[in-house]
């Protein structure tokens, strides 16, 4: 079984001084890419040294260490978003130098650190992958698979009438498909098809 997702429920920022050097993060959901992308833009100061960042939204990440030495930067920050869990979210770490070099181990322990921190303290929804199933089912079951529906926490996406019955579309929860399947096959005494659409 793969561990809970989270997404943040609001946008997040954190401020912390480390050596004589402000770091500011902000975090926030992004749906795709281009809002992540977009948001980096949005939130990053001009006057500052560095405006780094990285993103995870699925499979898709992407981190940039903005002049910092490669792998100081994006890539803890990157760290710090899957080792909260986090999904579907943009980190981004403004740093203003001042003064003290921090090296190579500093600065990896600062930028990642502050990342972890903010998304640690940030307010999480967990995200459930859906799925959306397809079946037919006579007149007579519809009324009591509608009655059960909250069960499943599925959402209703179509229903077409036909002359002998009902062709439904439903969302819901990837890991409740099997047991609705079951309690389908239950009710139509297994001759309910249940289709899960791509």
């Amino acid at each position: 079984m793969t561990a809970a997702r989270y997404a943040l429920a609001v946008p997040a920022t954190l401020t912390r001084e480390i050596r004589k050097s402000r770091f500011v993060v902000h975090a926030a959901r992004v749906a795709s890419p281009a809002d992540a992308l977009a948001f980096a833009t949005a939130v990053a100061d001009a006057d500052a040294t560095h405006n780094c960042w990285a993103y995870r939204i699925g499979q898709q990440y992407r981190f940039n260490d903005a002049g910092e030495p490669a792998g100081t930067a994006g890539k803890p920050i990157l760290q710090a978003i899957d080792t909260q869990y986090c999904d579907h979210t943009i980190v981004v770490v403004t740093r203003w130098f001042g003064g003290i070099k921090l090296g190579v181990g500093g600065l990896a322990r600062a930028y990642g650190g502050c990342a972890a921190e903010c998304l640690r303290l940030a307010a999480k929804t967990e995200l459930i992958e859906l799925a959306t199933v397809e079946f037919a089912l006579p007149f007579s079951v519809v009324p009591m698979l509608h009655a059960r529906l909250a069960e499943f926490a599925a959402t209703k996406l179509g229903e077409r009438f036909g002359g002998d019955g009902v062709d439904l579309r439903l969302a819901l929860p990837v890991q409740r498909v099997a047991e609705l399947r079951a309690l389908l096959a239950d009710m139509t005494r297994g001759r309910c098809v249940l289709r899960v659409i791509d």
